[in-house]
């Protein structure tokens, strides 16, 4: 894991404290998700979660930055996020 993946750990474990949330308990999971966050800070800048397809729109794109605006929904119905980052407690 590389310096930027263990920030987004970090910060990822911070927000979810702080949200009432939990992070994946699957480890491998839980570190793919963030490798896939990192990826795309590299490629394109931005956060943008590993689950959802960006159109190049950046205002529409910019919902798709981790946390999505769709997550809390998501953790509501389902019992974690669609990119299984953030679980119910």
């Amino acid at each position: 894991m590389d310096e930027l993946e263990k920030n987004l750990l970090d910060q990822s474990r911070e927000y979810a404290k702080r949200k009432g949330f939990v992070l994946n308990p699957n480890e491998q999971m839980l570190n793919a998700v963030i490798a896939g966050l990192a990826k795309n800070i590299k490629e394109k800048g931005k956060a943008f979660c590993p689950c959802r397809v960006n159109i190049g729109n950046e205002k529409e794109d910019a919902k798709n930055v981790c946390p999505c605006v769709f997550h809390t929904k998501e953790i509501e119905k389902d019992g974690y996020c669609k990119c299984r980052l953030f679980f119910k407690k």
